[in-house]
């Protein structure tokens, strides 16, 4: 039996609308302009709404009339979040907490309403499947909210999801079509469909993903899950696509069904039909097909490109459709600990030994020197060039979680440190090895003890530190210096030599002078950009 964490109403609640004609009057007047005031009222109000006794259906109507403008709010107030690094730092947290309270306060009215139903309220007793599609929708807008800022939600999440799918299954209401008109295509929408595009979202590696992919694979989700079928039972085939499971009672999410053990609260979805979907897709614009014929454009069918849609497609079939246990480069779980740095300047003194300076600057305009001075009145001359390289750009200390030859997962030790940020270039030293590699960052997600959990590709090649200066005459930068990174070749896997420079660094054809540490000088002329982060691009290039 389905159980709502509902607090008792109390007399004493004293919402400012009371019923859905004074909602409505309410909302007129209600000023947008000030976009944290107006979420503010938005949530204490609901708050209060949920605290208040009323007739279900009127508490329903309510609701209903509240949530143009919440989802307005939501959305505009959740862009202050964008391409934020995390942790998020306080003001950006109170933010984002408030943005999942809405959502959950949302949830939480419909709940109400829902249990009013459950108890019998003759004038909500057609409205079961409804008020599931509603719970259901909030509830994983929450979750969801969670997964584009990059922040582990509360396995309380899932107990609800789980709870609420189960009694609209019980109920024979899994599949009954809501029509809601804030959905983008104006398709119906049941709680089997709502789900579905949750547990698949989910499991789609989110951290992986930026907020525009997830925006394109919530509104793909939107139009496919209904091709997606829960099953109390599976048989699979060799070669087809694996079911994925799911147990109602649990805390978590789906699970590859090698990995699980038959229960009655086991669920199995098929995804035989939405792989085919996928693939035939993906070939389809490989022919030439538009991401616009294919109904893939995002939500005006017109912002998507085709490589951008390609690529998805192929993440999302392998994330879901493929055996992820087995794929190459499996990770090894690991058990030592890492040094990690970050930002080009860092990166190059622990390489190096000694911090980057601008041509002519001195060493007591140094940073460390100059924290020597505040400090003490003079440069401490008995010191080590590694202890000032440590005390100047200190190390963090990271837990190794798992690792393969192509990257690996850690954990930071402390929960201060740094905010760090996707396809951000890192120096990284294991265990007892005194070489740094590089490598860039491919997720961040901030776990629930407040820790930092990260994914880092590496980089291939040993690497060394070096000075870059523009030779290029019709720059304005003529002679600038900045640190550079020379990643050697690997003959192994047939990859040539190449270059890691800033990010505003690169043109092609551009001619670079090369300073190495043993003070050989050589000239470069750049040529493609092999790939770029936010702080870095790597690039080919050729002696001049």
């Amino acid at each position: 039996m389905l159980t709502l964490p509902l607090e008792p109403t109390d007399d004493r609640a004293n919402p400012i609308f009371k019923d859905a004609e004074s909602c409505a009057q309410w909302l007129k007047q209600l000023q947008l302009t000030n976009l944290q005031m107006a979420h503010s009222l938005l949530l204490t109000q609901i708050n209060e709404l949920t605290r208040f006794p009323m007739r279900g259906l009127e508490r329903l109507n309510t609701l209903e009339l509240l949530r143009d403008t919440v989802h307005y709010v939501q959305n505009d107030y959740a862009k202050k979040l964008i391409a934020k690094p995390l942790p998020l730092n306080e003001n950006e947290l109170i933010i984002f907490f408030a943005i999942v309270q809405l959502w959950r306060a949302m949830a939480l009215g419909y709940q109400r309403c829902l249990q009013a139903c459950m108890a019998g309220d003759n004038q909500l007793g057609k409205q079961g499947a409804f008020l599931c599609q509603r719970c259901l929708l909030y509830t994983g807008l929450a979750i969801y909210e969670h997964l584009r800022t990059g922040y582990e939600f509360d396995g309380k999440l899932w107990q609800q999801l789980h709870g609420l799918y189960a009694f609209a299954e019980e109920q024979g209401l899994q599949h009954k079509e809501i029509h809601d008109s804030l959905n983008g295509n104006q398709m119906p929408s049941s709680c089997h469909d709502i789900y579905v595009k949750i547990l698949l979202t989910c499991y789609a590696r989110p951290a992986e993903l930026t907020r525009s992919q997830l925006l394109l694979l919530d509104i793909w989700l939107t139009e496919w899950s209904n091709t997606v079928s829960i099953e109390r039972s599976y048989t699979a085939s060799r070669g087809d696509a694996q079911p994925l499971a799911l147990d109602l009672a649990s805390t978590h999410g789906l699970q590859p069904v090698k990995l699980v053990t038959p229960s009655d609260s086991m669920r199995y979805l098929a995804m035989v039909p939405l792989s085919k979907l996928l693939r035939v897709k993906n070939i389809l614009l490989q022919q030439g097909k538009t991401p616009q014929q294919l109904e893939l454009g995002g939500p005006d069918n017109k912002s998507a490109n085709k490589h951008d849609c390609i690529e998805l497609l192929t993440f999302s079939h392998q994330c879901w459709c493929e055996d992820n246990i087995t794929r190459f480069g499996v990770r090894n779980p690991g058990s030592q600990h890492a040094q990690l740095c970050y930002k080009p300047e860092s990166i190059y003194a622990h390489l190096s030994g000694k911090a980057f300076k601008q041509a002519g600057q001195s060493a007591v305009a140094s940073g460390m020197a100059q924290k020597q001075i505040e400090a003490f009145g003079r440069v401490l001359q008995d010191s080590s060039s590694n202890t000032r390289i440590d005390m100047e750009f200190p190390l963090e200390t990271w837990h190794l979680d798992n690792e393969s030859i192509l990257g690996a997962q850690l954990t930071r030790v402390d929960a201060q440190g740094g905010r760090l940020s996707p396809n951000q270039l890192v120096g990284l030293r294991l265990g007892d090895v005194e070489t740094f590699m590089l490598g860039t960052m491919t997720w961040t997600t901030v776990m629930r003890t407040g820790q930092l959990r990260i994914g880092v590709r590496y980089l291939p090649g040993t690497v060394d530190a070096i000075n870059l200066r523009m030779s290029d005459a019709s720059m304005e930068t003529l002679g600038k210096v900045a640190p550079g990174f020379l990643l050697h070749a690997v003959p192994a896997l047939k990859t040539p030599p190449s270059l890691i420079i800033l990010r505003n660094w690169f043109e092609s054809g551009r001619v670079v002078e090369i300073t190495h540490q043993n003070a050989e000088k050589q000239k470069v002329k750049l040529g493609f950009s092999v790939e770029h982060g936010i702080d870095y691009e790597r690039v080919s290039f050729t002696l001049v």
